[in-house]
């Protein structure tokens, strides 16, 4: 286990050093806030001297807030609270996110092919620096290294192209249904068949199952400029390209039936400008168990935090 501990530092710093290396600032955001970061239910809340406050389920509103205060690319490692009552072998109720956020040129795949970067350094430095460790893991949790392409050159699907494969494989699925465990792991080793990689996007989602915060895709509003990444089958990164203008975010609040008023401050944040700009989360823990191909996430985790467990 210390040997898999090793390797989460270890994915941890290589994450901070390869975005360091390239203009990113690290930042660090408040864990106690107002308001839902993702709009969301899932919070953990609590009385903060009278008022309601919850716990941060992402650093999503300080990330951009940075970005719209000219800072241009940011990053953060930091722990993620989410209230979700799910007892399965990936989720956790806390957990250390990599965060990042960046501002756009042209097109929003500028922050997958960072990731794909960003990834790409932490398999090669893991791979480099950690054999022994790699090695005393293999003793006991047996598993196959992990097949991606170099930088810059990974698999990019679009959400459809998933879609048809896993129609062509037999799966029913409707062209704007969400993915759930089953079909992320058959498109995974359908993936893995055909391009011969565990490490893969998949990009340009419906919108109705990304959050409010999403570009619509300027093309078809039914799609969003975003993506996750997937490791063996399963999604360790959701990202995405955000909305920047006030007031679409208002109409795209609306229509998921938020309450406008509890994310005033997030709103209030793009009313003097702000640069088209996009980022992802990424679970610590989740990119360990998928790396190593461990069976639970709390075989990377080293105090865990799920629904049953809150001690020690």
């Amino acid at each position: 286990h210390k040997s898999i501990m090793r390797l989460q530092a270890a994915v941890s710093a290589l994450f901070r050093d390869h975005l360091a290396e390239r203009d990113f600032i690290e930042i660090h955001s408040p864990k106690l806030i107002a308001g839902a970061s993702e709009g969301g239910a899932n919070v953990f809340t609590l009385d903060y001297f009278g008022q309601p406050a919850c716990l941060a389920q992402s650093p999503q509103l300080y990330k951009q807030m940075a970005i719209c205060a000219d800072f241009e690319r940011v990053f953060e490692v930091a722990p993620v609270f989410r209230a979700e009552n799910s007892n399965t072998h990936r989720h956790l109720t806390e957990f250390i996110g990599l965060d990042l956020e960046m501002a756009i040129d042209e097109h929003y795949y500028e922050v997958i092919r960072t990731l794909d970067h960003a990834f790409v350094a932490i398999f090669d430095g893991l791979r480099e620096k950690f054999a022994l460790d790699l090695d005393t893991i293999q003793k006991q949790y047996p598993f196959e290294p992990i097949q991606y392409k170099p930088a810059g050159s990974n698999v990019v699907l679009h959400f459809s192209e998933g879609v048809e494969m896993l129609r062509e494989a037999g799966y029913t699925l409707g062209d704007f249904d969400d993915l759930n465990t089953e079909l992320e792991r058959a498109l995974g080793a359908l993936v893995k068949s055909k391009y011969g990689v565990d490490f893969f996007f998949l990009s340009r989602f419906p919108s109705e199952i990304r959050p409010f915060y999403t570009m619509p895709a300027p093309d078809d509003e039914r799609y969003s400029n975003s993506f996750d990444v997937f490791i063996r089958g399963e999604e360790i990164v959701s990202g995405a390209q955000r909305i920047h203008d006030a007031a679409l975010l208002i109409k795209r609040a609306e229509a998921k039936g938020m309450e406008v008023d509890t994310i005033k401050d997030y709103v209030n944040a793009f009313r003097l400008g702000a640069p088209p700009h996009g980022g992802a989360g990424v679970g610590l823990e989740r990119v360990v168990m998928l790396y190593l191909a461990l069976p639970n996430v709390r075989e990377a985790c080293l105090f865990v935090r799920d629904p049953k467990r809150l001690a020690p």
